[in-house]
């Protein structure tokens, strides 16, 4: 999961792409990277850190130019902690290439090799992003006849991409002298979206960065579609991919998004209040409403499924823990001791809430489980009678290989265990999941276009369908470890700044 935008405009684009990143910091907070192009030269700057870290006003005007990228990396495959994998990465021919990407390529060591051997291409990171550069590049240099490069022939390259790539990718690439270049994998299980204003156009993983800097949403792009636009600021569109299946990752919706995002066709905000309403379903069959005195949200996500839960059951909606949102999402975080003093540093409890009173928490999801026995714990510390727990998503069972660093099996608590074997292990009193076939309804009744959702690590079903168990193994393989009680900052998530 990373945040990526990329500008064509009539003015400097340098201020547009950093408000764009601000806008997409939830996506991640890794490392951030901006590149603009100015009489067929780019501009780069790029580091580790968090935007307003990476970018102070001498860089800013050391990236001039009416075009130009930017992403805000989260690690999933690769090392977190190398500058060299801050992103955008660039390579010189042909034309000249930066390019920024969002997924996760399920083949990028075979393609790796296939560069080498075949293309005789360098990678000089561990990187899929660069991977998929290259394979760009390739693709672009066979197919094109010349110094002009023609929107066919961009579109050719890219049916090129589809058919070696595998995995989920959302792709912005400039092309010095030429255009900006952006397209989707064939399910488009990665966000991405284009807007115009007067002055341009934006392509960008959320709508929030086009609605915050005055651009009016045009569409999603397609699974499969690529969308060229040229220095000119001239928009084509094609479809690229022989063949396509709309499964977007149901994961945006539950937590990774933010609310005042619309992704392919679907307003974020009212799916988390539609899978408050099926869950407050799941409640009533397990702990009768009169049972349960309050309704208090995890803080941020689990906000309007909270609300929309209480609502239904007629129960008082309380702010129970208040966030420090200078601490980052727990589940990113490397160590089990991290991960379990960063709960406490990150929330604080409102005791009068909890004292005496039989609480209902409500999470957007429960990952490893850390997070939620520490503050079950919290709420018995601030005097609770009984603790119940439900999630607004299902039980994350299985690893996520698309571009969401889901740990390893064994990490998750709901993997081979029973919700009553979860239930003991977090410690509330009573523990409700949501139903997977009622989240995909839900959700999906907001588009019926839709073929379906990635929903992988629910149902263990990965819709590209090229995930085997030893697949699944050797991707681990890549993710990056920390040892135990070792802070890694690269790895750390901020809230969400539009819960704020």
């Amino acid at each position: 999961m990373c945040g990526i935008v990329g500008v064509v405009s009539q003015a400097p684009v340098n201020q547009l792409i950093y408000d764009a990143l601000l806008l997409l910091q939830h996506r991640g907070q890794d490392a951030a990277g901006i590149v603009t192009e100015q009489d067929r030269k780019f501009y780069m700057h790029k580091a580790k850190g968090m935007v307003r870290d990476v970018f102070r006003t001498r860089n800013m005007r050391a990236l001039p130019g009416n075009v130009g990228l930017g992403q805000v990396r989260y690690p999933t495959a690769g090392n977190a902690y190398s500058e060299e994998e801050a992103q955008p990465f660039y390579v010189n021919a042909p034309f000249g290439i930066v390019m920024v990407h969002n997924g996760n390529l399920t083949n990028a060591q075979e393609l790796k090799q296939e560069l080498f051997q075949t293309d005789h291409r360098h990678i000089n990171t561990d990187s899929d992003s660069e991977v998929l550069l290259n394979v760009l590049a390739h693709e672009l240099e066979k197919i094109s006849r010349g110094i002009t490069l023609k929107p066919a022939e961009v579109f050719a390259a890219v049916k090129n991409v589809h058919k070696r790539i595998k995995g989920s990718y959302a792709v912005i690439a400039l092309i010095a002298g030429h255009g900006l270049l952006a397209f989707r994998d064939p399910f488009g299980i990665r966000p991405l979206c284009v807007g115009q204003s007067d002055a341009g156009v934006m392509v960008a993983s959320e709508s929030v960065a086009l609605d915050g800097n005055g651009f009016d949403l045009l569409r999603d792009v397609d699974p499969g579609e690529a969308v060229y636009i040229s220095e000119g600021g001239d928009v084509q569109f094609q479809q690229c991919a022989e063949k396509i299946s709309h499964h977007p990752c149901i994961f945006e919706y539950v937590y990774l998004a933010r609310p005042d995002s619309v992704m392919d066709g679907i307003s974020v905000y009212q799916a988390r209040l539609n899978l408050g309403k099926t869950l407050a379903k799941r409640v009533i069959s397990n702990v009768p409403p009169s049972q349960i005195d309050v309704v208090i949200p995890i803080p941020e996500s689990s906000r309007p499924s909270a609300m929309e839960l209480a609502q239904l059951l007629g129960l008082p909606y309380r702010e129970g823990f208040v966030k420090n949102r200078y601490v980052g999402r727990t589940f990113i975080m490397p160590g089990q001791g991290v991960r379990k003093k960063s709960v406490r540093q990150k929330l604080n409890v409102v005791a009068s809430e909890f004292k005496g009173r039989n609480v209902l928490l409500v999470d957007d999801s429960i990952v490893r489980g850390t997070t939620s026995r520490e503050i079950v714990q919290m709420a018995r510390d601030a005097g609770a009678n009984k603790v119940y727990l439900a999630s607004a998503a299902p039980p994350v069972r299985f690893p996520n290989v698309y571009g969401i660093d889901m740990p390893t099996p064994h990490e998750l608590i709901a993997h081979g265990r029973t919700t009553d074997e979860i239930r003991e292990s977090i410690g509330c009193d009573a523990l409700i999941y949501q139903d997977v076939d009622a989240m995909k309804s839900v959700i999906g009744a907001l588009n019926p276009k839709l073929a379906g959702f990635d929903a992988s690590c629910f149902d263990g079903v990965y819709v590209t369908g090229d995930i085997t168990a030893d697949d699944i193994l050797r991707l681990n393989q890549g993710r990056d470890q920390a040892e135990e009680g070792e802070e890694d900052t690269s790895r750390l998530a901020l809230p969400n700044s539009q819960n704020a």
